[in-house]
């Protein structure tokens, strides 16, 4: 059984829970750990639309004071204080202030853009051509976070399918993808960083976890760690479809999960 869930989300960005309902919500499950992975305040320049709080430099603040008082006072499940870094190479500098700001468990990271192009609200119908230069760029700037030294996890390795599903699938079955894809599984076992295995996908139309199972094969043989998480937005996601995550791991040869406590990995059965 999967025994922690590590990408969770509040009424601070765009959830629909606040901190205490997603933890109310928690102990209705079997998990022993339970990880708060809020998403990161966005620099100039950059916006969610989704967002309630404008940038989340106003409301940051008060999300980490409450999830560190739960991590003091929750034993079931125990509490773990995480945040989505989302990976803005060109702002270097506000990512490591961010990093540095809190006594995060652990930092997830989230590739949402690539320069200015958001992969979530972009425009997809450019062609075939144009979505396979995102995808090729998407996995050179996996493998630099990665090896960037500020976070511990990579989350949703192939987020970048989210619109353009087939057209990913298409460029997947490249010789060349694979081995692009592969590099960035390369730099994370290089820098002793995760990579997660998301069932966010599996609440979407094309009913397909992050990664696809290419990927997780990939990812098997270069021996990376895996974390898992449900990229929960809401009370009722919370651990969604672990299942289905737990069978594709151990058909693969996965028997371990990660947590964290205060950056530092710590190894689970499951």
């Amino acid at each position: 059984m999967i025994r922690a869930d590590l990408h969770n989300h509040t009424w601070y960005s765009h959830g629909a829970a606040t901190t205490a309902e997603m933890f109310a919500a928690a102990q209705k499950t079997d998990l022993e750990w339970f990880g708060f992975s809020e998403h990161s305040p966005l620099p100039s320049g950059y916006a969610c639309g989704l967002y309630r709080h404008g940038d989340l430099s106003g409301v940051f603040p008060e999300y980490a004071r409450e999830v560190m008082e739960l991590r003091r006072t929750a034993t079931r499940p125990k509490v773990l204080f995480g945040m989505e870094l989302d990976w803005i190479p060109s702002r270097r500098d506000f990512m490591e202030t961010l990093v540095a700001a809190y006594p995060f468990d652990y930092v997830i990271g989230g590739l949402h853009y690539l320069g200015l192009f958001s992969i979530g609200s972009g425009d997809w119908n450019d062609g075939e051509t144009a979505r396979f230069a995102r995808y090729d760029a998407y996995y050179e700037e996996m493998a630099d976070m990665a090896a960037s030294g500020l976070v511990d996890v990579v989350a949703h390795p192939d987020f970048i399918k989210l619109h353009s599903f087939d057209s990913f699938h298409r460029w997947l079955k490249k010789p060349e993808s694979l081995r692009r894809v592969e590099r960035a599984l390369m730099a994370m076992v290089d820098a002793g960083v995760a990579m997660e295995l998301s069932s966010a996908g599996l609440r979407r139309a094309y009913r397909e976890a992050h990664p696809a199972p290419a990927i997780l094969k990939l990812a098997a043989a270069a021996g990376v760690t895996v974390t898992f998480g449900s990229d929960s937005h809401a009370a009722d996601t919370i651990g969604s479809e672990f299942h289905v995550l737990e069978a594709a791991a151990r058909a693969h040869g996965f028997h371990e999960h990660l947590i964290f406590d205060r950056r530092r990995p710590v190894a689970i059965s499951f």
